[in-house]
C-alpha cells in the first residue's frame, strides 16, 4: 500500500538489508524522503540508490546507534537536509545465535546494540517531534521480546526492554501527539538468518516453527511499520505488534 507521504521525512537506522532496506524503499515509494543509516556503507548507499533510481528521494549516513553522540548527529542531518523529521523507524540491532550471552562481553553487546541504541534514538527523534508538533516513531523489536530463549538471554532481554521503552515513551508524549509503536516479527527471510536458511534441514526446522510453514518476507514487516507510521493507524500508541506468522499463539 502507498501512503499519502509527499513532503514528509524519515529515517530508518539498520537500512543496508533486509527489513531495514525494506521499510526505507516502502517509505520512498510513499513519496517520504528518507534519511538511511547503517555501519555498512556500501550496502547502506546500495539502498539510496534503490530508492533514487524508483523516483524517490534518499540519503545515507553511516551511524553506529550505539554511539550517543552518532545518533545525535544522525537525527540533526534529517533536520538540516530534508528540514524537519516525521517519523523514525529504529531497526538497527544484532542478533547472533551460537554467541555465549550469559558472558558479560556478549551480554554487552547484545544490550548496548539492540536496547541502549533505541533510547538513544528515541530520545533524539522525539526532541525534533516536539519541536514540530508531533510524529511517529515504530522500534523494531521481535516475538523474543514476549517470549523466552535459554540461549540468547542478552537478546531476548534487549528486545524485551525495547517493548518496555516503547510503552513507556507512548505514555509519556501520548498528548504531545507522538505516537511509539513496536513491530514483534517472527524468523523474517533476511540476510540475519541467510547462512542458516541455506542449509535445507534448518531453513525446514525454521518454517516448521511457524503454523503459516513459511518465513515472513521484509516486506510484510515494511508494510506494517508504514501502517504505524500512519493515519490509518493515529489511535494506535504504546502498542508491540506482532508478525509472526502464528508462531506465538501456539
Amino acid at each position: 500500500m502507498i501512503y499519502p507521504f509527499e513532503g514528509k521525512v524519515a529515517v530508518v537506522t539498520g537500512a543496508s538489508g533486509g527489513i531495514g532496506r525494506a521499510s526505507a524503499l516502502a517509505f520512498g515509494r510513499s513519496g517520504a524522503s528518507v534519511l538511511v543509516s547503517d555501519v555498512q556503507d556500501e550496502k547502506g548507499q546500495e539502498t539510496v540508490d534503490l530508492i533514487i533510481n524508483a523516483g524517490g528521494t534518499a540519503h545515507f549516513q553511516h551511524c553506529d546507534v550505539s554511539d550517543e553522540a552518532q545518533v545525535d548527529d544522525l537525527v540533526a542531518t534529517a533536520i538540516s537536509r530534508f528540514g524537519t523529521l516525521d517519523f523514525a523507524h529504529n531497526n538497527a540491532g544484532i542478533n547472533r545465535p551460537g554467541s555465549d550471552e550469559w558472558t558479560t562481553p556478549d551480554w554487552a553487546l547484545s544490550i548496548n546494540v539492540n536496547l541502549n541504541s533505541v533510547m538513544y534514538c528515541m530520545r533524539a527523534q522525539i526532541s525534533a517531534m516536539l519541536a514540530k508538533g508531533g510524529g511517529a516513531i515504530v522500534n523494531t523489536a521481535s516475538v523474543n521480546g514476549l517470549v523466552g530463549n535459554p540461549s540468547q538471554p542478552g537478546y531476548v532481554s534487549s528486545k524485551h526492554g525495547v517493548i518496555g521503552l516503547t510503552r513507556s515513551a507512548a505514555l509519556r508524549y501520548a498528548k504531545e501527539n507522538i505516537r511509539v509503536n513496536a513491530v514483534c516479527p517472527g524468523v523474517v527471510d533476511t540476510p540475519m538468518v541467510k547462512d542458516i536458511a541455506t542449509v535445507p534441514q534448518y531453513r525446514a526446522a525454521i518454517e516448521a516453527m511457524t503454523p503459516m510453514g513459511r518465513m515472513a518476507q521484509p516486506e510484510e514487516i515494511a508494510s506494517a511499520v508504514l501502517w504505524l507510521c500512519s493515519n490509518q493507524s493515529s489511535f494506535v500508541t504504546g502498542h508491540p505488534l506482532v508478525i509472526d506468522g502464528g508462531a506465538t499463539a501456539i
